[in-house]
């Protein structure tokens, strides 16, 4: 076989047959594929799109493109969660000690920032000696003694996706439903998790902007994992608005430690005990009280622990962009909408994310939101405040906000709840 007719084929519409899904991942992985090669597919498939079986052959191909894992050793059952992506989505840092602290045992294997989207790995490397790579022993051990670990991905585990993962992100290829089912059901399958709950992202800050869209990408991994095992359930959530106050790399570690000390943004506790309720049922938990841990210290508890054993610091001071950008309310009145994807492509031109795979972050850039939607703010009042050490992407930012938000006169209807649907 030979990539050019894999592409032709593609291209042209036509279903990839088993043969030829196992041969292109397989030379990818080898590099017998190259880039430029492998993002052609990666658009035609975007554009064209691929059959159940096409999808299901593609995620068990990247699977078996590296080695599984296995937490059979450990005391505790284990339970893992993944995102979509959105805007100021840090629900990730509370969640794996929350459920930890309540019994399971969370193998939280992460990514990092993908387009406008903020990537854990990236925020959680703001922490002071803080480290995303880990053998397996590593991890087990960490398990085992932390309850929790949030890390990146072994080279070893569907190294597929590791490439595929990064050339979507600067390809234009992120949005692509078969593209983003296999990437992470590949990796959750191959890690060997128990159950997963996937927090599905809706609205103009997600990869997928309708509920309709969700709805089959949610359907599509729920069906992925059923099939191999992993009993799996998603939330369907919204992203319209950015989640919580912050959209960047130490900003939203900030914004997590003050979940996990009893605090924080309604909307971000509210997901953060609806996943971890998802989670600890998932993991036959179903009598364990997340709120209670929450509120007791004990998730904050196994926070530090988790921080600690990966090298991190959790008593260091979080670093602070060197420049900052105030915005400010041009008119009295209520904040009738804040766009979500204008924010998070704000944070990224900040230096909260990367243009090409190879770029690093900067971990205090970002957004700062000072008024959600219903909150009313007076002439003159902070809006939001950007951060970065390069002011003179200020103006870039700048220009991507132009149009995020919106003031009226009277009150609107805030949703009652960010969680939107449950499919199982």
């Amino acid at each position: 076989m030979d990539a050019i007719s894999v592409i032709r084929a593609k291209r042209d519409g036509h279903p990839l047959s088993d043969e030829q899904i196992d041969w292109v991942i397989d030379a990818y992985t080898r590099g017998a594929v190259a880039d430029e090669q492998m993002s052609a597919l990666a658009m035609a498939i975007l554009l064209n799109g691929m059959t159940r079986a096409e999808i299901a052959r593609w995620t068990a191909a990247m699977i078996a493109s590296g080695e599984r894992m296995d937490f059979s050793s450990l005391a505790r059952p284990t339970a893992d969660k993944h995102s979509t992506g959105g805007v100021g989505d840090k629900i990730t840092l509370p969640l794996a000690p929350l459920v930890a602290a309540c019994g399971a045992a969370v193998p939280q294997l992460s990514g990092r920032g993908l387009g406008h989207t903020g990537g854990t790995l990236d925020k959680l490397e703001s922490i002071p000696g803080w480290r995303a790579s880990l053998s397996n022993a590593e991890m087990l051990g960490i398990l085992d003694s932390a309850g929790a670990v949030v890390c990146a991905a072994g080279d070893g585990l569907a190294p597929a996706d590791k490439k595929l993962y990064a050339l979507r992100d600067v390809t234009g290829t992120v949005e692509a439903i078969p593209l983003i089912a296999s990437s992470i059901m590949s990796k959750k399958i191959a890690e060997g998790t128990g159950s997963l709950v996937l927090d599905v992202k809706v609205g103009s800050g997600a990869f997928m902007k309708t509920v309709e869209d969700a709805r089959e990408l949610a359907s599509t991994m729920v069906g992925l994992g059923t099939d191999h095992g992993v009993r799996t359930v998603a939330l369907l959530t919204d992203m319209s608005t950015p989640l919580g106050r912050t959209a960047g790399n130490a900003l939203e570690v900030r914004e997590s430690v003050e979940v996990l000390a009893g605090g924080g943004p309604a909307d971000v506790v509210e997901l953060t005990l609806a996943l971890a309720r998802e989670m600890l049922a998932a993991a036959g938990l179903p009598d364990a009280d997340p709120a209670k841990a929450l509120a007791d210290g004990s998730a904050m508890d196994v926070w530090r622990r988790m921080i600690a054993a990966q090298g991190g610091d959790p008593d260091a001071d979080l670093p602070v962009a060197r420049e900052q950008h105030v915005v400010t309310a041009p008119t009295s009145g209520v904040l009738t909408s804040l766009d979500a994807y204008a924010v998070g492509v704000a944070a990224w031109r900040l230096g909260a994310g990367r243009a090409r795979k190879e770029d690093p972050v900067q971990a205090g850039a970002g957004v700062e939101l000072h008024a959600k939607p219903g909150e009313r703010v007076e002439a003159g009042a902070p809006l939001m405040t950007l951060h970065t050490d390069t002011p003179e992407k200020f103006d870039y930012a700048l220009a991507a906000l132009d149009d995020a938000f919106a003031l009226g006169d009277t009150a609107v209807d805030v949703p009652a709840s960010v969680v939107l649907e449950r499919i199982a």
